[in-house]
């Protein structure tokens, strides 16, 4: 609660201050022409002011007590919940925006109406002898006033919420361990905040000087008078436009290199860190443009580096498993060659050709848990021991969900659990048929079962590439996808007519086809 009185104070003070600037050194230069004036019954007029004064400031406390109610309820509770520290930070946000309300609505409302009808009453009775344009022009000053008046409170404003909005930020982190922020959203544009800024700053002088001129004539007799408002309104027309084209050109100079900065900041979330901000300006953007381009130049380097440790892990990984047995030794690094090779046949993008690679090099990752004397075996296995093998799929898919972070071993799952699933649905582990198989599981099925044909094991001998590929393109729309398989034999037969000797590496298999 000591926060929120160090607010109120703040905002009090600030209050004083805007009044002091706009009311009594703006308002006051008209006053002190309006005075003398050749008006009847000043006495009366004091009770109009003091009466919508009154009136005034009923409504600006009205108003006030509901823009800072949420504020107010939230260091009023013992436990705020999270949405009650949500909703007061947006409302602490919205305080500047409000305060121009706070002041135009009852300026307006709750004193220039009550004025004027109360000023006309007392003039129908007679009590004060005026002419009836001299109240419009009081109307019209008490509008620029409250306009003036407004333009500062929203400035002084938008500094005093800012320990305030430390405070609740860090209150919503240490009840709840959250970070509370607007996360991204704007509650007033920089464009418009500098157009109506810039467009006040020049037009609030012209109208008082017109309208206090105005005065000064009607006071003096000057015979300038009757030809004023002629020459007045063109001053008036050319000061709003010229006022609209500066704050518009102000504006428009923030905005660009705001607005560069925030396209580069989307591409930078979408996973882009190639991406630069262009460097065209010469004053504090510059600056901020050239730190954002090192971060994001520091980022994509650390993003390599991190890409090449992740890449490591899953090749020695896939390495260790091959280890267990020297006959199999580089299949898993062989199948995903194989495998990144239908991907990019098939038009796969960076994003799946990655997580392809990574599957393929971890789809064998299950048989760490079979036991060695059925993984090493020399010989044929009996149908139980088969029943074991074919449980590393899934065994497989349960050891990489135990793998933190999760979400980062997700999208590798579906590839290892199913490249052992057939095209014609009498796969396992789970019987899948057709594209119901996904697509990873497809194409990684196809290099496993080629690799596996053309390698030696003990008890024979890895058949002739040309056999094995006669297989595959015999197999499809049964065992293998027809649509990733032929990519795999038209890739085998591109450029050669038959192959000569086996290769040993994928590298060589590549290089014939």
């Amino acid at each position: 609660m000591t926060e929120y009185r160090r607010f109120l104070r703040r905002l009090v003070r600030n209050y004083i201050i805007g009044s002091v600037l706009a009311v009594l050194c703006l308002g006051g230069a008209v006053m002190s022409s309006a005075l003398k004036l050749p008006i009847g019954g000043f006495s009366y007029l004091f009770v109009v002011l003091f009466i919508s004064f009154l009136s005034m400031m009923s409504m600006e406390l009205f108003t006030f007590a509901r823009q800072v109610r949420p504020i107010r309820g939230l260091f009023l509770k013992e436990k705020p919940t999270i949405d009650d520290i949500r909703n007061a930070y947006v409302q602490i946000h919205r305080l500047p925006s409000l305060s121009v309300l706070r002041i135009m609505g009852p300026h307006l409302l709750g004193l220039s109406i009550p004025a004027i009808l109360l000023t006309l009453l007392f003039m129908h009775i007679g009590w004060v002898d005026l002419p009836v344009y001299y109240i419009g022009i009081a109307a019209s000053g008490a509008v620029l006033v409250a306009g003036m008046h407004a333009l500062i409170e929203y400035f002084l404003t938008d500094q005093a919420i800012r320990p305030l909005l430390k405070y609740v930020s860090e209150m919503g982190e240490r009840e709840y361990g959250i970070s509370v922020s607007l996360d991204g959203r704007v509650i007033v544009s920089t464009q418009r905040k500098f157009q109506l800024s810039a467009f006040s700053i020049g037009t609030f002088p012209l109208f008082f000087f017109v309208l206090a001129t105005q005065i000064r004539l009607s006071v003096t007799g000057s015979p300038l008078i009757q030809d004023y408002w002629q020459w007045a309104s063109l001053i008036l027309v050319f000061g709003i436009l010229f006022s609209s084209f500066g704050a518009w050109l102000l504006s428009r100079s923030v905005r660009q290199p705001i607005g560069n900065l925030e396209k580069a900041l989307r591409a930078v979330q979408t996973g882009d860190l190639e991406v630069r901000a262009s460097d065209l300006y010469s004053d504090e953007f510059s600056r901020l443009v050239a730190g954002f381009n090192h971060m994001v130049q520091g980022l994509s380097q650390r993003q390599r580096v991190n890409e090449q440790l992740l890449q490591s892990y899953f090749s020695t990984l896939a390495a260790a498993l091959d280890a267990r047995d020297t006959y199999t030794a580089g299949h898993s690094q062989r199948v995903a060659e194989y495998s990144l090779l239908i991907g990019r046949g098939a038009g796969l993008g960076r994003e799946e050709l990655d997580l392809l690679n990574k599957s393929a090099l971890l789809h064998d990752i299950g048989k760490i848990g079979v036991r060695d004397s059925v993984l090493l075996k020399d010989g044929r296995l009996t149908d139980e021991e088969f029943e074991q093998i074919k449980k590393h799929p899934a065994l497989g898919e349960e050891i990489l969900k135990q793998i933190e972070p999760v979400e980062m071993m997700a999208p590798l799952l579906p590839g290892v659990r199913s490249h052992h699933e057939r095209y014609d649905g009498r796969g396992y582990p789970d019987g899948l048929a057709g594209t119901d198989i996904p697509k990873l599981g497809r194409i990684i099925a196809v290099a496993d079962a080629f690799d596996a044909m053309t390698s030696d094991r003990p008890y024979r001998s890895g058949m002739p590439l040309e056999k094995a590929i006669s297989i595959i393109s015999e197999g499809k729309g049964t065992q293998w996808d027809p649509y990733y398989a032929q990519i795999f034999v038209d890739a085998f037969y591109q450029g050669k007519e038959k192959p000569e000797t086996p290769p040993s590496e994928p590298e060589r298999f590549r290089a014939e086809a």
